[in-house]
């Protein structure tokens, strides 16, 4: 069971959630899927998500192909709770102007979510696993882009955005960086 650690409204009725737990149990329209540019989802949470959503993920990816690191790409979810999987390819720590490649997978997978009316979403902390990328620096650039986002786009139809994370350390670093965030 998904437990919700801490819930702030950033503008009328758009909430930013961060929740302890498992994102392929995650019930809301669409979760993101952290994934490589051929969106060949072998490891981490691509593999967790194609394990319980089902191969179709994965036949829908093929057909895809590739994606630019700092774009998504939109799949159906197969078994999984959520309508939508957004396949977020997210930078390699170490491949250069890894910050503005992050920010870019997260507004991009926003954006789509907003093309296809989504209410709610759940994202992870896209490329701090086995991409690298540290996850207080993850932290800090996913949090306040989607508060900039939410803030900007009052259009928007997001009205929830989950960030959705399994691991101590890594809700530490979110933790922190919600706070920092929501103290300003």
């Amino acid at each position: 069971m998904n437990e919700e650690i801490a819930k702030e409204e950033v503008v009328s009725n758009k909430w930013l959630i961060l929740v302890y737990g498992d994102i392929t149990e995650e019930k809301v329209d669409a979760i993101v899927n952290t994934a490589n540019s051929h969106l060949k989802h072998g490891g981490g949470v691509a593999a967790a998500i194609v394990r319980k959503g089902g191969n179709i993920i994965q036949r829908e990816s093929d057909e895809i192909g590739f994606v630019n690191v700092g774009e998504a790409a939109i799949t159906s979810a197969g078994r999984l709770p959520a309508k939508y999987v957004i396949h977020a390819v997210g930078p390699r720590w170490g491949e250069g102007n890894e910050d503005v490649k992050l920010r870019n997978a997260v507004l991009n997978s926003l954006e789509i979510a907003d093309e296809r009316k989504i209410k709610s979403i759940s994202l992870p902390a896209i490329s701090s696993g086995i991409f690298g990328f540290p996850k207080d620096r993850c932290a800090e650039i996913l949090v306040s882009n989607i508060i900039e986002y939410l803030s900007s786009n009052e259009e928007s139809s997001l009205s929830e955005v989950r960030i959705c994370l399994f691991d101590n350390p890594t809700l530490e670093a979110f933790k922190k960086a919600y706070q920092a965030i929501a103290e300003k």
